[in-house]
């Protein structure tokens, strides 16, 4: 709450006309989300964890869930906002180097790759360029 990001996340679960509720370990679970960016089945602003599924789909998906807990510690890192600022340039380097946001992208890699629904684009290229 005090370096904004959660505060930030509530009014956009809001505006998108989520439902919230309390999640495990401090998290707060946004469902319901329908607008069209971000690209993702869930994403975090602060410690609000922003589903586009259902209550039960969110809370059930125990991997994603705790994929994106990770990134709501990745705010606490960062001080808040400027975690925004950081994840965006990540992830537009990884988009640059590997061909999405996420293969290179050291925020998401923490996170777990694969529990966020990633597959990891890295070792397709590198053995790629090794063989030029």
């Amino acid at each position: 709450m005090l370096n904004a990001s959660t505060p930030l996340g509530l009014v956009l679960a809001g505006l998108a006309g989520t439902r919230t509720f309390r999640g495990p370990r401090g998290l707060i679970v946004a469902t319901g989300y329908c607008w069209r960016l971000p690209v993702a089945g869930a994403f975090t602003v602060g410690n609000v964890v922003i589903f586009r599924s259902g209550a039960d789909a969110a809370l059930t998906s125990r991997a994603l869930l705790g994929h994106e807990e990770r990134h709501s510690t990745q705010y606490a890192w960062c001080l808040g906002l400027p975690f925004l600022l950081f994840y965006f340039a990540a992830a537009a380097w990884s988009a640059a180097r590997y061909g999405d946001p996420a293969s290179g992208n050291p925020f998401e890699r923490h996170a777990g790759l694969e529990a966020g629904g990633y597959v990891d684009r890295r070792h397709r290229r590198d053995r790629r360029h090794r063989h030029e």
